[in-house]
């Protein structure tokens, strides 16, 4: 059971029952119902990874392991803890994978459905709110690795049929979910990018009309295009969707680039305080002008290794949520749990999981295989001729959606390294037995993870009230 009630949007607030207000403030579930390289260790994207486990674990093993780890990765004591620190909300990101299969297309499969039953309800236990998050469609949405993208194309925009599963999909959540008040509301798609612009408005309005149909009380939570940086694509229409937030993404380039300093000069930029409450207000534009809701559903900075920048990356957090607490924004913190480069929380460097993958860690590292967090400084002698090939030959070339010279490590880093390395990090699990999957699992358990005080103590603090 819980206390919660349902939230509904009113002008610029979202309020429960009784009328009062409520912000949002929470964190991201990555790597749980959608696996990320960067949170779990692994290159490339979730479903290649899935197939080489599949086939060097064994059939056994290998559902061993995911049993544990989808229960391992959040459980009561998490929740438990999130509530601790001072936290109402939980957005949950899960791949369509856990529900239909591609080669049974609109055939629902209950366990996906019961999963996320089971966060939801534990967190509404301890309440704290959540928000249902499609991260993965099929097709793939977005041109990255979040929505377990093997290629560098959003193939979702450009057939029907991806779009059909789609809605069918949130047809069944909308059934499954349309009675819990402990769902703040639905975020149908995360950071969609439509490279035309002209696909997402009407397939928005098309899902609006089919959740609704079906539940009209819970939010819609709608990212803009281009990752949820850009909505300018919703000017046309005359007024926005009733009871939704339009959410905007507002991560910090000093807190996600090799910026060695805040405040300070990243990539030929002074950030500052004034310098990041610019951006938000430039990336809020369109909620504040249309007077709806403001919230961030991602932003934070990563940690490196070298632990001698987190004074000042925290203080750019906490910049950012004093820039939100004057706007009233709501905002959920990416993200809770991983490896060590972001979460709240973090597998110990000495786990069994850690320890096993660490020759791929540290060959990813230098490498730069990862998109988020990693540095392409060990792979210069690469690049340096291809971008000069380019300089010589295309010195226009700049696709969308972010330009040539991150075109290029989507191609060369994290998709032609991370193939190879993927094949690599997969034998690390031949002839695991089924006890041995579980205990590796279960290095994600929280009674077996470290805590990032100084991260907690941030928002604790925050979320108390005080500066």
């Amino acid at each position: 059971m819980t206390d919660l009630s349902f939230l509904t949007v009113r002008g610029t607030d979202l309020v429960d029952d009784a009328g009062r207000v409520v912000r949002l403030a929470g964190v991201g579930l990555g790597g749980w119902m959608n696996m990320e390289n960067f949170i779990t260790g692994y290159p490339g994207n979730e479903q290649n990874l899935r197939r080489i486990l599949l086939d060097r674990m064994g059939r056994d093993a290998y559902d061993a392991f995911f049993d544990a780890f989808l229960t391992d990765f959040f459980d009561e004591d998490d929740a438990a803890h999130l509530a601790a620190i001072g936290i109402n909300s939980v957005r949950i990101p899960f791949n369509y994978r856990h529900f239909e299969d591609d080669a049974r297309p609109f055939e629902l499969r209950e366990e996906g459905f019961a999963r996320l039953d089971r966060v939801v309800t534990l967190l509404g236990r301890h309440g704290i709110y959540s928000v249902l998050d499609l991260h993965a469609l099929p097709g793939r949405q977005n041109q990255h690795w979040h929505s377990d993208n093997p290629t560098h194309l959003a193939e979702f925009w450009n057939h029907p049929h991806f779009q059909d599963r789609v809605v069918h999909l949130w047809e069944a959540l909308a059934e499954r979910f349309k009675d819990r008040p402990e769902v703040a509301g639905y975020n149908p798609i995360n950071e969609p990018a439509d490279p035309t612009g002209e696909r997402l408005p009407p397939f928005y309005d098309r899902l609006e009309r089919a959740i609704r149909a079906i539940d009209p009380r819970h939010i819609l939570f709608l990212d803009g295009n281009k990752y949820s940086t850009d909505f300018s694509v919703f000017d046309g229409r005359a007024e926005p969707l009733p009871n939704t937030v339009y959410t905007a993404h507002d991560y910090a380039l000093p807190g996600i680039t090799s910026a060695t300093e805040y405040p300070g000069t990243t990539r030929g930029e002074y950030f500052d305080r004034d310098a990041v409450e610019r951006t938000f207000l430039r990336r809020t534009e369109y909620m504040r002008r249309t007077g709806t809701p403001i919230w961030i559903g991602e932003f934070g900075p990563v940690y490196p290794p070298d632990r001698s920048q987190d004074a000042w990356r925290l203080q750019l957090l906490r910049d950012q949520l004093e820039i939100y607490r004057e706007h009233g924004a709501s905002w959920a913190l990416w993200t809770y749990k991983d490896i060590g480069l972001q979460g709240l929380v973090h597998a110990a460097p000495d786990s069994a999981y850690v320890e096993l993958i660490r020759p791929e860690l540290e060959q990813k590292q230098r490498l730069g295989v990862d998109s988020w967090g990693g540095s392409d400084a060990g792979v210069r002698d690469v690049l340096d001729p291809i971008d000069a090939l380019f300089d010589r030959e295309f010195p226009e070339y700049a696709p969308w959606p972010w330009g040539r010279t991150p075109h290029i490590a989507v191609l060369v880093r994290h998709i032609l390294l991370a193939e190879p390395l993927a094949e690599r990090f997969g034998d690390r699990f031949a002839g695991v037995s089924v006890e041995r999957a579980r205990e590796l699992a279960a290095s994600f358990r929280f009674d077996r993870c470290v805590e990032r005080v100084g991260l907690t103590e941030v928002l604790r603090d925050h979320l108390a009230g005080g500066r």
